[in-house]
């Protein structure tokens, strides 16, 4: 019998996929793949699937379906096509789903794999900010861990003392500022998608580089934190860290604070949400702290960054404005990333549909998933139409 990790990577293309295939990669005889997916970017997903011996390959986007079979003729690999297939493969038995894709798509074939038991990964915020109480739920009933991938997230889940809970001050997320920390506001309206995708610390996809060039990365980051780690957002505190070595901290009533430090190198927390309980070695870089020559920390500036005060302001108002302040935001740095609306326009967006927009929708029933695609689906047509795209 293999004592071999069975993985299934959904979202194999992007960036987090994409680094989750060199851990593995490195360390060949810890895993077998089950699946892989992507949305429509064949040639990697082909590439993907042969250099993991994946079983399967699945492409969502269904017209590419032909393409991928001819990618694929010659291995012994199973093609499939289509959201429903995604799904399914995340219903697959194995011990790991990396839920890797991008977005509010991600939340279904999470929950599938967590109604079957099998712990997730989650390397994407925006089903916790859109879903998190439900794929909590769903996580306790069927005894399925969540393993957070983000490196914020996973610093928090390594040095939170589970039995020392009632003893927390506060959970501090550390954030670099993104490319606009010491910009005006002037020049920070008039930024290009070219420099707002310009992290100085991380190499990321384009969405969550926006993200963090206006900082909605960390506002999104706060709602998960409180879904995740079951904390009121008056004890999630945010930070400035322009070094990113500092993942995140907590802070305990002794005045002892927990820190996690590392290079800033995704495969580091891909690596130990692939292993755990165990470590492994993540093939990353790894932090030497004799070349450290200083660590900073810095209030946020919530006037210059107003997607923090709107992360804080949605938690209270309940899950229906954090569906809103998510697909707002995707819809706009969509528009953005594609030259439709300018920097500035995305927070006018998110204020839209969080001050204007919801509060004539606020009384509508989230009881099912069908009733959170049914309300981000709304929001992201108002959202549109407010930009007149």
């Amino acid at each position: 019998m293999s004592s071999k990790k069975k993985i299934t990577i959904l979202g194999v293309t992007g960036s987090i996929g994409q680094s989750t295939m060199d851990v593995i990669l490195s360390a060949p005889d810890m895993f077998d793949v089950q699946a892989v997916s992507a949305h429509k970017n064949v040639t990697r997903l082909a590439e993907a699937a042969i250099k993991l011996q994946a079983k399967q390959a699945i492409i969502a986007d269904e017209t590419q379906e032909p393409a991928l079979r001819n990618l694929l003729k010659s291995h012994d690999i199973e093609v499939l096509a289509g959201a429903k297939a995604i799904e399914e493969a995340a219903r697959t038995s194995v011990d790991l789903v990396m839920a890797a894709i991008m977005g509010f798509a991600g939340l279904r074939p999470i929950l599938c794999a967590l109604e079957q038991g099998t712990n997730v990964a989650i390397a994407n915020k925006e089903p916790l900010v859109a879903a998190g109480a439900l794929i909590m739920e769903t996580a306790r009933k069927n005894n399925a861990k969540i393993l957070p991938v983000d490196s914020e997230h996973n610093a928090i889940f390594q040095v939170l003392e589970e039995h020392n809970r009632t003893s927390i001050d506060k959970i501090i997320l550390t954030a670099s500022g993104g490319p606009f920390l010491n910009w005006s506001v002037k020049d920070i309206a008039a930024a290009t998608p070219e420099q707002a995708i310009a992290h100085p610390n991380w190499t990321m996809g384009k969405k969550i580089s926006v993200d963090s060039a206006t900082m909605m990365n960390k506002a999104l980051e706060i709602i998960e934190a409180v879904h995740l780690f079951n904390m009121p957002p008056d004890m999630i505190d945010v930070l400035i860290h322009p070094q990113s070595t500092i993942h995140s901290m907590v802070s305990y009533i002794d005045g002892s604070i927990l820190s996690q430090m590392g290079a800033s190198d995704m495969r580091t927390p891909i690596a130990y949400a692939l292993a755990w309980p165990q470590r492994m070695d993540s093939a990353g870089n790894k932090l030497d702290l004799k070349t450290l020559s200083e660590l900073t920390f810095q209030q946020p500036d919530f006037e210059k960054f107003p997607a923090l005060s709107y992360a804080y302001k949605c938690v209270k108002l309940g899950q229906g404005a954090c569906i809103t302040l998510n697909a707002a935001n995707e819809v706009a740095v969509d528009q953005f990333l594609n030259g439709k609306i300018g920097f500035a326009d995305i927070m006018k967006s998110v204020a839209y549909a969080v001050d204007e927009f919801y509060p004539e929708i606020s009384t509508i029933t989230l009881k099912t998933v069908e009733d959170i695609e049914e309300l981000d689906n709304t929001v992201r047509q108002a959202v549109e139409r407010y930009n007149q795209v």
